[in-house]
C-alpha cells in the first residue's frame, strides 16, 4: 500500500462487504448492506459494489484488496466474533501488513462485562480486544465486538462493523458517521423517491422512456416494492446548477408523465400517509375487512387514531377461491392495484358496513372492504363513510391468495387516502 503519510482524502466512493458463511449458504439474509448503502447515498457517496463473502481468509483478503483499489471507503459487516472462523480482523491485518495486538482498555472493558455477571472471562474473547497500529476502536455498547476505524496508507478508510443489526446500526450512527462527516463525505447531491400506486413497474418504465431512464445525471431508476412502485432520482451538480436544481427539472418531467399515481415521497408508508391525512382533519378511523385474512390490519397496524380494526371471515366460497391462483409476471406481481369502472356513491353493502363500524367505534371515518375471486385475480369492494359523505368503489387486484389480499388492502388504502385528501383516485 502507498505511503502511510498520505493525506486523508474525501469519501466519494464506497464498497460494502458482508462477511459470514451463513450469508453465502443462504441461512441468513444480509440486511446491513442495504441500510449502509441508503445512508451513504443520502450523504452523497456512490456505492460501487456490495458483496457477501464466506469465512475464508484468502477470499476476504482478496476482496478487501479489490475494494481498496476502487473505493475511498470500504465497510465490512460481520466476522468480529471470538471464534476461529471470525476472520475480519485477521484479513484487515493481512491486507495492511500489520500485526494485531491487544488493546488494554478494550480488554479491561470486556473482562468487566463478565465480572458484572459474576462469571469467569472466556479467554477466547481476548480476540475481540485486538487492534492493529492503524486501527482505532469503535465502541459497541450493545455487544462484545468493538469495530475498527482503519486509516489506510493511501488516504482512504476501512471500517469494520459487527454483524448483528442491533449492534451494527448504533455503531454506524454514533461512531462512524460523525467521523465521516468530519472528514468530508460525499458532495452536493440530491436523492428523491416518488412512491406510485395503481400502475405497474413496466408501465412506469414505458411512460418514462429509455432516454430518461438511461440518463447519467440525474440517475432515474424504478423499483418494484411490495407496497408501491418507487421512482428514484439521484442528482449531482451540472452546468453550474446545484444538484437540487438538476433534480427539480427531471422531477417535473416525471410528474408530468406519472404524477397522477404519486401518493407519497421518500420511505413514507401507507399508515404514515393515512395518519397524516386523518390528523389534518382531526379525524379517527375504524375499519372492517372480509376475506383478506387481516391484510388491512397488517398494512395499517402502525397507524395511530384507529378506534377499531375489525376482521371478518370470508364466506366459504370466497375463502376457498382466494387461497390459490396462478403466478403472474413480474409487472403484475409488483403492481399494487388496477382500477376498473367508475367510483360509485350509492349505498353499497360495503358503505353500510363502513357506517356500522364507524358508529360502533365512535369514529369519524369508517372503512369497509370485502374481497371476492375475479377469475385468476381478486375483486375488492370498498366502502367509506366520513363526516363529509360516502364513497363506494370496486377494483381488481392482480392474483389471488395472500398476494391478492395484500394488494386488495393497498387498493383500499389508496381509495381511502384519495378521499381524505380530496384528490382523484390513481
Amino acid at each position: 500500500m502507498p505511503d502511510a503519510a498520505a493525506v486523508p482524502r474525501p469519501i466519494r466512493r464506497a464498497e460494502l462487504l458482508a462477511i459470514g458463511t451463513e450469508l453465502t449458504v443462504g441461512e441468513t439474509t444480509d440486511t446491513n448492506s442495504g441500510d449502509l448503502a441508503r445512508s451513504l447515498v443520502a450523504h452523497g457517496v456512490t456505492v460501487l459494489r456490495v458483496a457477501s463473502l464466506p469465512d475464508d481468509l484468502e477470499v476476504v483478503v482478496a476482496a478487501l484488496g479489490d475494494a481498496v483499489s476502487r473505493a475511498d471507503l470500504v465497510v465490512t459487516t460481520g466476522g468480529l466474533g471470538p471464534t476461529p472462523d471470525d476472520l475480519t480482523r485477521e484479513a484487515v491485518a493481512a491486507l495492511t501488513g500489520e500485526a494485531v495486538e491487544v488493546d488494554p482498555p478494550t480488554l479491561e472493558w470486556l473482562r468487566d462485562l463478565w465480572a458484572r455477571r459474576g462469571q469467569a472471562f472466556p479467554e477466547v474473547n481476548t480476540k475481540q480486544a485486538w487492534r492493529t497500529p492503524s486501527a482505532s476502536m469503535l465502541a459497541n455498547p450493545n455487544g462484545t465486538a468493538p469495530g475498527w476505524w482503519v486509516d489506510r496508507s493511501d488516504g482512504g478508510v476501512i471500517v469494520t462493523l459487527p454483524g448483528p443489526p442491533r449492534e451494527m446500526r448504533p455503531m454506524w450512527q454514533d461512531e462512524v458517521l460523525p467521523r465521516l462527516l468530519a472528514r468530508g463525505v460525499g458532495g452536493d447531491s440530491e436523492v428523491r423517491t416518488l412512491r406510485l400506486t395503481g400502475i405497474g413497474e413496466s408501465v412506469v418504465a414505458e411512460r418514462l422512456g429509455e432516454d430518461l431512464l438511461r440518463r447519467a445525471n440525474p440517475v432515474v431508476a424504478t423499483y418494484a416494492r411490495t407496497e408501491a412502485v418507487d421512482v428514484r432520482i439521484s442528482a449531482r451538480p451540472e452546468d453550474g446548477r446545484a444538484a437540487a436544481a438538476v433534480a427539480d427539472q427531471v422531477e417535473a418531467t416525471i410528474l408530468a408523465l406519472v404524477g397522477d399515481h404519486v401518493w407519497a415521497r421518500g420511505d413514507t408508508t401507507w399508515a404514515a400517509a393515512i395518519g397524516d391525512a386523518l390528523r389534518a382533519h382531526g379525524w379517527s378511523l375504524a375499519t372492517t375487512e372480509r376475506g383478506t385474512d387481516g391484510a388491512l390490519v397488517q398494512l395499517l397496524r402502525p397507524l395511530p387514531g384507529v378506534r377499531l380494526a375489525e376482521r371478518r371471515a370470508a364466506p366459504a366460497a370466497v375463502s376457498d377461491a382466494s387461497r390459490g391462483g396462478p403466478s403472474s409476471d413480474h409487472d403484475q406481481a409488483s403492481t399494487p392495484e388496477t382500477a376498473t369502472g367508475e367510483a360509485a356513491t350509492h349505498e353499497t353493502p360495503e358503505v353500510r358496513e363502513a357506517a356500522r363500524v364507524r358508529a360502533s367505534a365512535g369514529a369519524d371515518v369508517g372503512l369497509a372492504i370485502r374481497v371476492a375471486a375475479e377469475g385468476a385475480d381478486t375483486m375488492v369492494h370498498v366502502g367509506i363513510v366520513t363526516p363529509e359523505g360516502i364513497h363506494a368503489e370496486s377494483r381488481v387486484t392482480f392474483m389471488r391468495g395472500n398476494q391478492g389480499a395484500d394488494r386488495a388492502a393497498i387498493a383500499a388504502a389508496a381509495v381511502l387516502l384519495s378521499q381524505l385528501r380530496g384528490t382523484p383516485n390513481p
